[in-house]
């Protein structure tokens, strides 16, 4: 990622949860608060993650269709202008992979909680939790409905 090491950097993982829309909201709000650049990241990946179906998958499609979403999503949670003034980025590959990567440097990272408990919680794993003992920059966790 293209960054200007002279302001301070903010990075927001999004993937289109509620959640996720409350994190870019505060995210863009504590940035001006720092007069820092924000980095809005969504990482996709192809289903299944399995190369040996690839013949049956458009990745390239599947990158525009993915691309296009996440612009009118940036749009759809800030507005016109604010959708401009932030950095977006969709990156294939695993979300905490691509996380840790974008947070290197930041301020903070920024992400939503998507509120699994318990036993899900230890099944699924969790974005959220795994970029906060992992991270090398404080990460804030915004659960639905905190904006």
């Amino acid at each position: 990622m293209d960054t200007d090491a002279s302001k301070p950097r903010v990075v927001v993982g999004v993937d289109g949860s509620p959640s996720s829309n409350d994190a870019l909201r505060w995210a863009v709000r504590y940035a001006g608060l720092i007069d820092a650049d924000v980095d809005v990241v969504s990482a996709w990946d192809l289903p299944g993650g399995r190369v040996w179906m690839a013949p049956a998958i458009d990745a390239t499609l599947d990158e525009e269709n993915a691309r296009r979403g996440f612009a009118e999503e940036l749009r759809d949670v800030l507005g016109d202008e604010a959708a401009d003034a932030v950095r977006s980025h969709l990156v294939q590959g695993n979300p905490v992979d691509v996380l840790l990567m974008a947070a290197e440097g930041a301020e903070i990272l920024v992400v939503g909680s998507h509120g699994r408990g318990g036993f899900a919680r230890a099944l699924l794993g969790s974005v959220s939790q795994h970029v906060a003992q992992h991270a090398s920059c404080p990460v804030v966790i915004i659960r639905e409905g905190v904006s």
